[in-house]
């Protein structure tokens, strides 16, 4: 038997009561069951007494299993017959062991799934402009296109500008360096050196200040020939002629620009949502999104090498702890926030996935990792192929709404 004693928002309080015969049951088969695994001095393997069985256990360790034992197998049943969407729950009452040929009844806390109202998005005024593509840009384009296709050529001068350079420092490792990419004090060290040329590259700190000298001889020099900017160029890149190649990098541009802008707009769309919501969050939703993001941190600092705990020993040191552990827990909140504003958008609109859309989706998955699909699925697993289902569900939920709006 299970009731609800107060419900408020995103917690209820519930009382459980276990039958007597229940409670027999699990005491019997405990009972059994450590009756078939202790040995006990003086008597046949399974025939100890009752009262021997306690003290070997401990009667408060033995009572408190059955207590356990009981909780778990009612706690879910009591909430499915209530019709409550608990994700976790708290005992407050029924500690004491149970007894004998009496029921048993505990009360716990219950923490709800929440219930989420969303906001009038259709009123929502996004802000977000469509780009233009201008001139400009296709000239930069077409400067890019030059660069990609640029034929680079050893050459006996000084650097210049623009040139790749090859380098060797004092324990014989050797670098390339583009000068259009390097540092401004690495480049100041480079230019008008000649090959076989012996010099020093600072290192420099983050202030700004020379930390060391690096001892650099210019092994090779290489310069960087752009191809003409002229009808041949066009027809190697599948053009008619150059009109036809800017008008061609125009179209690509211009489709780039309306899917970023289409981005873009889902994206102040989820934000608008997440923060207008009207919902009351669990502290245990929130405590394992922040346990998420504190993983995403330590992945992010281990590509870096640096251990999570040195670099949290870092941040106190500095007196930044407390403002990291609240920036955590407000990303937290707002991951919650924009998963659940999501959920609520897609159950509202009614969103459905197709299977064709679901294959496509796969696929191109499975790509990026040089897998096919039926390779992707078996990799992955069951659970991350439906949170990638979800995802495509809860995208596809917010373009759809995103188009809605002006």
């Amino acid at each position: 038997m299970a009731e609800i004693l107060e419900q408020s928002g995103a917690s209820a309080k519930v009382r459980v009561e276990v039958p007597a015969e229940q409670v027999e049951k699990t005491t019997r088969e405990l009972l059994d069951a450590y009756r078939r695994r202790l040995k006990v001095p003086g008597f046949r393997p399974g025939k100890a007494p009752d009262k021997v069985i306690l003290a070997r256990v401990g009667e408060e360790a033995f009572w408190d299993e059955v207590r356990e034992r009981l909780i778990e197998a009612s706690y879910p049943e009591a909430v499915r017959e209530l019709g409550l969407a608990a994700i976790a729950a708290r005992l407050v009452e029924g500690r004491e062991a149970p007894l004998a040929g009496a029921p048993y009844a505990y009360t716990v806390e219950v923490e709800l799934y929440p219930e989420v109202e969303l906001p009038d998005w259709k009123s929502f005024e996004l802000g977000v402009e469509k780009p233009e593509v201008t001139d400009a840009m296709v000239d930069e384009a077409l400067e890019d296109l030059r660069r990609r296709y640029a034929e680079v050529q050893t050459v006996d001068r000084e650097v210049q500008e623009g040139d790749h350079v090859v380098v060797e420092v004092d324990d014989g490792s050797r670098f390339p360096i583009e000068l259009d990419r390097a540092e401004p004090h690495v480049r100041e060290a480079l230019l008008g050196k000649k090959a076989g040329d012996s010099f020093e590259i600072p290192v420099m700190s983050e202030e700004g200040e020379v930390v060391r000298q690096v001892p650099t001889r210019l092994i090779e020099v290489k310069e960087v020939r752009l191809p003409e900017l002229d009808e041949e160029f066009a027809k190697t890149l599948e053009a008619e002629n150059l009109d036809d190649l800017r008008a061609k990098v125009q179209r690509s541009l211009e489709a780039a620009a309306e899917r970023d802008y289409l981005e873009a707009r889902k994206q102040a769309l989820l934000e608008k949502l997440a923060e207008a919501l009207e919902v009351e969050i669990p502290s245990s939703m929130i405590r394992d999104e922040e346990r998420a993001v504190l993983r995403d941190v330590e992945e992010d600092l281990q590509r870096q090498e640096i251990p999570l705990a040195d670099y949290l020993k870092g941040l106190e040191r500095e007196g930044k702890l407390e403002e990291f552990q609240a920036d955590l827990r407000k990303q937290a909140e707002m991951r919650v926030r924009r998963g659940l504003a999501l959920e609520k958008l897609s159950e509202d609109l009614g969103t459905q996935v197709t299977d064709e859309e679901w294959d496509a989706y796969l696929k191109s998955y499975a790509e990026r990792y040089g897998l096919k699909p039926p390779e992707f699925k078996q990799a992955v697993g069951e659970e991350a192929l439906e949170n990638l289902k979800l995802r495509l569900l809860r995208d596809k939920a917010l373009t759809e709404a995103a188009a809605q709006l002006a």
